[in-house]
């Protein structure tokens, strides 16, 4: 499953530009006084402004399997990585035979950069913006994750990630290259005490070459 594209909500537009332009330095697609669009790799990510919104989501980039020290490397003077546990940043998922780091943007959202290693996606060389390669997760938050994510595999020809212990409290849908997590809420994002809230998102992406568009 890809990502194609996110659209969700910030209340400063003009910081959320300055933090992916200038900190992540991504690309600048299309910029108004109420939406910035901004290309992550594979993957389109838009936020359109509400001066009122107050919440934060959470969201993943996939980067190459074997360059996660390089991307912690990067991200030095850029952003504070979030500490795990004994002032480690690096999150092993056995499962999913991934690491992970975590960070903020400027609205608060938590961002990840996650290497797969069952991806065939390795690259050589200096890691810098373009060797982020998509967007590989959002969350999304539900009062019954595992009733909805039946409910998409039933109307959109979805699957629940294979590699994830899905339940009534937090379960995945899709693979390796892009996944829906859905969560309970108040369920907070790991690995913070972030409670997880339900935020307006519209979700566009590809399986087995259908598109699908979804708005939470």
């Amino acid at each position: 499953m890809k990502i194609d594209q996110i659209q969700i909500s910030t209340k400063d537009i003009h910081r959320t530009k300055s933090f992916y332009q200038e900190v992540l330095e991504l690309f600048i697609l299309e910029n108004d006084k109420n939406s910035v669009t901004i290309q992550a790799g594979e993957s389109i990510l838009k936020f359109v402004e509400d001066p009122q919104f107050n919440s934060i989501y959470h969201f993943a980039f996939n980067i190459p399997e074997n360059q996660l020290e390089e991307a912690i490397e990067w991200c030095q003077n850029k952003v504070d990585l979030i500490l795990i546990e004994d002032k480690k940043v690096i999150t092993h998922f056995e499962n999913w035979n991934a690491h992970a780091v975590y960070f903020y943007d400027n609205n608060g959202n938590l961002l990840e950069f996650i290497a797969r290693h069952d991806l065939n996606n390795e690259q050589v060389g200096e890691f810098n913006s373009a060797s982020i390669l998509n967007i590989s997760e959002i969350g999304i938050v539900n009062e019954n994750p595992l009733e909805l994510g039946k409910q998409l595999i039933e109307e959109h020809g979805l699957h629940f990630f294979s590699k994830n212990d899905n339940s009534e409290f937090f379960s995945a849908i899709g693979d390796d290259n892009g996944l829906l997590i859905l969560v309970r809420p108040n369920r907070n994002w790991y690995p913070t005490q972030t409670p997880a809230e339900s935020n307006p998102v519209k979700i566009s992406l590809e399986n087995n070459e259908n598109l699908v568009e979804l708005h939470f």
